[in-house]
């Protein structure tokens, strides 16, 4: 398998994240098709790139033809066999849950050619946990963009012990081709390298909000003014999703057992309220 056979990917999940990742794809000059079981998740994902798009034709980044090519390029199906059944690489961007995924990828192994790669977005499910559910271990590995896909520039491409150079390589290529900025991570740690060090300003955060030491508009600042942070920590749980944040920790706990590693109570007490960030109109901020 060499860069050159790649023609067709598929991205599994139609989110912010899986609807954005078939957009780069296809403005990179690649068939892309994405999939999800829910039609309704595919027309949202639809009408969020269409918008997408229009903003960057108005700010001149990108041109009306270009647009219309990529989407031209861009086709959305909700059975996943007719997904996959000539694609050459799979980037999976479903739930962070070991057996949804798990589930996933062994119908991906019977449904896709043998030669397709199948690669998960997940930053901190590492691919070991997943690829013996396949037949093919060795074509299994983490691609991992960043929230907003269309925006950030780097892919942390993570080979475990299972991975082959080769299915490494051509995922380092694949990040070149897509105009992305690739990092390429030769041992399994969760959480890989940026969302490692993110965590810990995290924690940081959630320890000076729950001792009442300052608000979360403050601690925000504070990073983006003293810090240079593009984004504070608490806009950016709340861009990303609060269930997202709330599942990536629980997984790691259930990794560790560390009972550092659970979501805190602030946290939990938000999903439980259903404020799950900016797509639900609130988190630690309303948004109209």
């Amino acid at each position: 398998m060499n860069i050159e056979q790649i023609n067709h990917i598929s991205v599994i999940g139609s989110g912010a994240m899986g609807s954005q990742i078939a957009m780069v794809c296809a403005l990179a000059g690649y068939e892309v098709t994405l999939q999800d079981i829910n039609e309704e998740s595919l027309a949202k994902a639809k009408e969020s790139l269409t918008g997408h798009m229009e903003r960057r034709i108005k700010k001149g980044r990108l041109t009306v033809d270009e647009v219309n090519r990529a989407f031209n390029r861009l086709s959305f199906e909700n059975k996943l066999e007719e997904a996959v059944k000539e694609t050459d690489y799979v980037i999976e961007a479903i739930v962070e849950k070991v057996d949804v995924k798990r589930e996933l990828f062994q119908q991906l192994d019977e449904l896709t050619p043998p030669h397709t790669i199948l690669a998960t977005n997940s930053s901190t499910i590492v691919s070991s946990q997943i690829a013996d559910a396949t037949k093919r271990p060795e074509k299994v590995c983490n691609m991992h963009f960043f929230n907003p896909a269309l925006v950030m520039e780097l892919v942390e491409v993570v080979q475990g012990p299972h991975t082959s150079e080769e299915t490494a390589n051509v995922t380092v290529e694949l990040t070149n081709k897509i105009n992305k900025r690739p990092i390429l991570l030769k041992k399994e740690i969760s959480g890989f390298v940026a969302n490692r060090i993110l965590g810990k300003l995290m924690n940081e955060a959630i320890y000076l909000l729950e001792n009442e030491i300052a608000t979360p508009e403050e601690i925000d600042l504070a990073c983006t003014k003293a810090l240079n942070h593009p984004i504070g920590p608490f806009a950016l749980i709340d861009l990303t999703g609060l269930d997202v944040h709330y599942n990536v920790r629980m997984q790691r706990y259930e990794e560790s057992g560390n009972e550092e590693d659970k979501p805190s109570e602030t946290i939990i007490e938000k999903v439980e309220r259903g404020e799950l960030g900016r797509k639900a109109g609130k988190g630690f901020y309303t948004y109209s």
